[in-house]
């Protein structure tokens, strides 16, 4: 048998209250209400304003109740007129939400419109479950490929070119700019510009199956200089192990792995899964589902058909303690 709903008893207030403490700090760093970009700021605004609008439309509406109600009979005398309610409840809600619908359609209108050619366009595949990133050379043609991590320059405009070649995925980074679906068959853009260097947390924000809440990236902003640099490292092909275990870790990688990995400068071509060339200096391993170091490495390759249930990768089990330890290093290795 079911039980009732319970509210919660006045003692369980500030237990509810202190459990989500962690969540509001984490709030930052994917919310929509922090805008650090000019498309997301617009969206705040936006926000803001629709938020007082209708408070103040709330607030207007249940000092009227109350005064009908509990009021003097003169002051509810004048609320039943035949003004007030054609002013309150025709003319008032016409001139407010129409205000209120032009101030959104402007701004959707500024965050439509391209200030400046981009600096950067950058692809980005939805696969299930993660995110295939491409920067894209001026003939359109692929100079670097990564994943699950998005670097660009700030204070620079970029566009995402978004696509999806599964089932309709979303492109989320609440503190950049506003969301937008990956359509299979489709081409959408998104134009984004970060106002200073930091890290966002991105999110799919459209179910696409079962790892969908754990389909993460991040996009990392970094002043031009830096960025120039890192880019100009990343093209380069992956450096050859110096050490016995390194070399072990890449003999058991191009054994096992290569089929769908790729890494430059390796025999490894595959193309099913991420290309791994310099994944140990990426932010997280799976899609934003654990930090990025050899203990991770280690328990994903192992077992994460238990950590991601579903994903496509299968679980190398079978591997001893000591290749493990090895692959995992090589993996780690790949800066």
């Amino acid at each position: 048998m079911q039980r009732a709903f319970q509210p919660l008893m006045p003692f369980q207030f500030p237990v509810a209250l202190l459990a989500a403490v962690p969540l509001l700090a984490y709030g930052d760093a994917q919310s929509a209400l922090d805008p650090k970009g000019q498309n997301a700021a617009r969206i705040a605004e936006t926000s803001w304003v629709l938020f007082a609008g209708g408070g103040i439309i709330f607030a207007t509406v249940m000092i009227l109740s109350a005064a009908a109600l509990f009021g003097p009979a003169g002051l509810r005398s004048a609320i039943g007129r035949h003004a007030m309610i054609v002013g309150g409840g025709i003319l008032f809600p016409l001139v407010v939400l129409s205000a209120l619908l032009i101030h959104t359609f402007l701004s959707a209108s500024a965050i439509m419109r391209a200030d400046a050619p981009p600096a950067l366009r950058i692809q980005v595949a939805g696969e299930l479950w993660w995110w295939r990133v491409s920067y894209l050379g001026d003939n359109g043609s692929t100079a670097l490929e990564t994943a699950n991590e998005i670097r660009i320059p700030a204070g620079r405009p970029v566009e995402f070119v978004l696509i999806s070649d599964n089932v309709i995925h979303s492109f989320w980074v609440p503190n950049l700019a506003g969301k937008i679906d990956m359509i299979p068959g489709h081409v959408n853009r998104l134009r984004v510009r970060a106002d200073a260097p930091g890290v966002f947390r991105g999110q799919c924000a459209e179910y696409c199956g079962a790892q969908h809440a754990n389909m993460a990236f991040h996009v990392v902003a970094q002043a031009p200089a830096d960025y120039d640099a890192w880019f100009a490292a990343q093209t380069k092909p992956a450096q050859e192990p110096r050490d016995a275990v390194l070399q072990t870790g890449k003999r058991l990688f191009l054994n096992a792995c290569s089929q769908c990995h790729a890494i430059r400068g390796t025999p490894a071509a595959g193309t099913l899964g991420p290309d791994l060339t310099h994944v140990g200096s990426r932010l997280s391993v799976g899609a934003g589902m654990l930090p990025n170091n050899a203990g991770t490495f280690g328990g994903w390759i192992a077992g994460n058909q238990h950590i991601k249930p579903g994903n496509r990768m299968p679980a190398f089990g079978g591997l001893s303690g000591e290749e493990l330890r090895a692959l995992a290093a090589y993996m780690e290795s790949l800066q």
